[in-house]
């Protein structure tokens, strides 16, 4: 493990997840009944509440398989876009603009394709560029490498290559400024890389696990009021494959 940062190096709205590949001769069996989850914490006293304060309609993931959809995603814009989304609730396309340091005309643009394909919605309220849009999802899911659609695995391996290249971006933006950042802020941010041997089914495991631990205050996500004080928007990245063994195999 090689060791970085102040504290200790150890990585919404897409995710790109291989789905697990049965075993070879496993018996077909009933999954097993998740835990109840856990009571989400009360609101923020002095928050918005209810419905006011959700980000999303739809607290879930929306799982995308067609490839004319994701590629209507896969541009930095419409990326931003859902995560000011997600930050702030909903938006206008001039309050969009405003934080995006862009046009409204051109936000405008971007808000239609993206309700052409599901990802936003308007709220009901206003008109022309005084209409708030919200998220549909809270996030997206897409699997990548195992389509036997050539047009669904093009159109999922370039958003998942564009999402990667987004969190290193936020990765060095990070780097470049956290001198900026209170020291507590400094001391917790970290960083991890770990080379380990495992099987498929194994990493396909310690994936779900990941995840599970990653989204463990993603209600804070979808409601504003559930954000308590202190708190700010962090990035949250894994991600695990294998690498090209040495020649004795190791």
């Amino acid at each position: 493990m090689s060791n970085a940062g102040p504290k200790r190096v150890a990585t919404s709205s897409a995710v790109s997840r291989r789905p697990a590949r049965p075993r070879a001769g496993a018996a077909s069996a009933s999954p097993p009944v998740p835990p109840p989850p856990a009571p989400p914490p009360p609101p923020v006293p002095g928050g918005e509440a209810g419905e006011a304060a959700l980000v999303a309609r739809d607290p879930g993931t929306r799982q995308l398989t067609d490839p004319q959809t994701m590629r209507a995603l896969a541009h930095p814009t419409r990326l931003a876009l859902l995560e000011a989304l997600a930050r702030e609730g909903p938006l206008t396309a001039t309050q969009a603009a405003n934080l995006l340091d862009d046009s409204p005309g051109n936000i405008s643009w971007h808000l239609q394709n993206l309700a052409k394909y599901g990802y936003i919605e308007e709220t009901g309220t206003g008109r022309g560029r005084s209409r708030p849009w919200r998220l549909v999802s809270l996030g997206q899911r897409f699997d990548s490498g195992t389509s036997s659609s050539a047009g669904s695995e093009a159109a999922a391996d370039a958003l998942a290559t564009m999402v990667v290249e987004q969190s290193y971006e936020r990765l060095r933006e990070w780097r470049a400024a956290r001198a900026t950042f209170d020291e507590a802020w400094r001391y917790a941010s970290f960083t991890t890389h770990v080379l380990t041997y495992l099987t498929p089914a194994e990493l396909d495991e310690l994936a779900e696990e990941i995840s599970t631990v990653l989204h463990r205050f993603a209600e804070r996500t979808l409601d504003r009021s559930r954000r308590p004080p202190g708190s700010a928007p962090v990035q949250l990245v894994a991600w695990g494959h294998p690498i090209t063994p040495n020649p004795s195999g190791s």
